[in-house]
């Protein structure tokens, strides 16, 4: 124990327990134990006074109640509500929970501090009973001693050879996985290090009811892994906040962190997002591999025609060239290959992001933080006064930061920006509906790209294959259709997971503003309009790019029809 001595001696003198002659034996044999005794522990192996004597007049002192936790059962939702490291720090354990309030046994009522630090770390309002300090530690050595055991058996399960050999932590510790590490440490870097490994996208940990499920999202697609127990949520959660830099006590509000590592020798960004759900907080990490990023066009997956397109536009003097399609399609990869080609000494390139994904050299990046009240437009216009001949805006959301990127286009400025349309054509409706007006779009946007992201067939597998029936119908097509075609499918080997799939490709819808175009978004003419105009120009529509790649045997029918199936409604 760590009580007030004096204190203590005085309150037992007080009672009766003890006299001035025992405690001076008391001192006597603490004096012979070369620092191995206490004060009370002496006295308690004198036999002048026993553990829940002491309790209960400590207990009694300072109006608590004791609780003997001789096979006392903790539910494991209250095990849950307070992480290892805490409990360890403050040698205490949960032993029960209602509403708001969390009560704790503790060993040593005298030091208050204690009580104080776990309501302002546990954003909860704690109480506080007196057990013994071997009974708290059983408990403890129970309930939270068993992780490491779970957790050492997880990681076997997945794999005994990259705990200590891949991964070097650039985050706050600034230091490397040891053999000696916590658990929870080595748990959390393993799942990070297998993502990586395997070239995941992002990393899901939902907590459910029953269950903590983590799932990998690998070429655009979600994959449920091996799960670590459900009692080591709270553990988990915390360990990643603690490395996103995220607060640890607060678990009402959404929150944004990035965590910064290096692994196998590249850095490696994980921007992470929780939220809270009703078992818990869910927590996504999108995986930004720096080495990874594709900044030459050809490896996007253009066929010859579409790079000429792409060759003519980003090379223009003026306008607005947009990049559409939904969250995880791969727009502001397009984007960065686009400037990372124009990107020469002759030219000053400014972007403004949120957030700033990755550097690139010789570009002027901004990031954008409302919290400061740095917004997209804010940053628009403060950008034009730095005389840039290339801007490029991480999103068109509202109507002022699209004038005044219409505006930057009209004046001069080659605008490269994205929208969150399911066409290309769409995308100058968009801006209409958003409230700029027609005769501004129609002079000012150039070329809208629509994108989206269809897995490669696996190399070591691929084998050649015919449509089926339903894919025929689905498409509106005839067997005939195919003739001559190299349409191949993946069987499915080690190499690609047995998935047939192995990385993933773009498929384009690229949409050229003509000054027939130019009159009908003049006279605000519908989508569909415009779409049907542009089609009879030539446009290949997303599914039209997506066919011709999976009759060359990149991708497969299936895949191609999956991914465009909302768009050809």
């Amino acid at each position: 124990m760590a009580q007030n001595t004096d204190f203590v001696l005085e309150l037992l003198t007080e009672h009766g327990l003890i006299d001035p002659a025992q405690i001076d034996e008391g001192w006597e044999k603490v004096a012979n134990s070369e620092g191995k005794l206490d004060i009370l522990d002496a006295l308690k192996e004198l036999e002048y006074v026993d553990d829940s004597e002491v309790l209960s007049i400590l207990a009694q002192q300072f109006g608590l109640e004791t609780l003997d936790l001789q096979g006392y059962q903790i539910p494991p939702e209250v095990i849950e509500s307070v992480p290892v490291n805490i409990a360890k720090q403050y040698s205490i354990i949960p032993v029960m929970k209602h509403d708001d309030m969390l009560t704790v046994a503790i060993s040593d009522p005298t030091d208050m501090e204690t009580i104080d630090s776990l309501r302002y770390v546990l954003k909860c309002d704690v109480d506080a009973v007196v057990s013994s300090a071997e009974q708290i530690k059983k408990l403890f050595d129970h309930y939270y001693g068993s992780i490491e055991d779970s957790v050492d058996s997880f990681l076997n399960d997945i794999n005994n050879d990259d705990i200590e050999s891949q991964l070097t932590l650039a985050a706050e510790e600034g230091g490397t996985v040891e053999e000696d590490d916590a658990p929870i440490i080595k748990l959390v870097t393993l799942l990070i290090v297998e993502a990586y490994k395997t070239k995941v996208s992002d990393i899901h940990l939902e907590p459910m009811e029953k269950r903590y499920r983590v799932r990998y999202r690998l070429d655009g697609v979600l994959k449920e892994m091996e799960a670590p127990p459900k009692y080591l949520q709270s553990n988990i959660t915390s360990r990643l906040k603690i490395m996103a830099k995220l607060d640890i006590s607060e678990k009402r509000v959404p929150q944004d962190g990035r965590i910064q590592l290096k692994i196998e020798g590249k850095d490696v960004d994980l921007r992470v997002s929780t939220i809270p759900t009703n078992h818990g907080e869910s927590i996504v990490m999108r995986i930004l591999d720096k080495a990874s990023i594709q900044l030459d066009i050809p490896d996007l997956g253009f066929y010859s025609d579409d790079q000429k397109l792409i060759d003519q536009i980003i090379t223009m003097p003026d306008g607005i060239f947009l990049v559409t399609g939904p969250t995880g399609s791969g727009k502001t990869t397009s984007l960065y290959a686009f400037l990372n080609t124009i990107n020469t000494p002759s030219r000053k390139i400014i972007t403004a992001e949120d957030p700033v994904e990755y550097q690139l050299s010789g570009i002027n990046q901004v990031q954008i933080d409302k919290t400061v009240g740095m917004t997209f437009g804010k940053a628009l216009r403060a950008m034009l006064r730095q005389a840039p001949n290339i801007i490029m805006v991480g999103e068109i959301r509202d109507m002022e930061t699209g004038e005044i990127a219409i505006n930057a286009a009209l004046t001069g400025h080659l605008v490269f920006s994205t929208l969150h349309t399911n066409d290309a054509p769409g995308a100058v409706t968009r801006l209409v509906d958003m409230g700029v007006k027609p005769f501004l779009v129609a002079s000012s946007v150039k070329a809208v790209m629509a994108q989206r992201l269809v897995r490669r067939i696996c190399k070591k597998c691929a084998e050649p294959t015919e449509p089926s029936s339903e894919e025929l119908r689905l498409l509106e097509a005839d067997l005939k259709d195919f003739e001559g075609a190299q349409l191949m499918k993946g069987r499915g080997c080690e190499a690609c997971g047995d998935s047939g799939y192995k990385g993933r490709m773009g498929i384009y819808e690229i949409f050229m503003v003509s000054e027939e175009l130019q009159s009908l978004i003049f006279d605000n003419r519908p989508a569909n309009e415009i779409r049907d105009a542009a089609r009879r120009q030539g446009m290949r529509t997303l599914r039209d790019d997506g066919l011709r790649k999976a009759m060359a045997g990149s991708t497969t029918l299936e895949e191609v029809i999956r991914i465009t199936a909302t768009d050809e409604d």
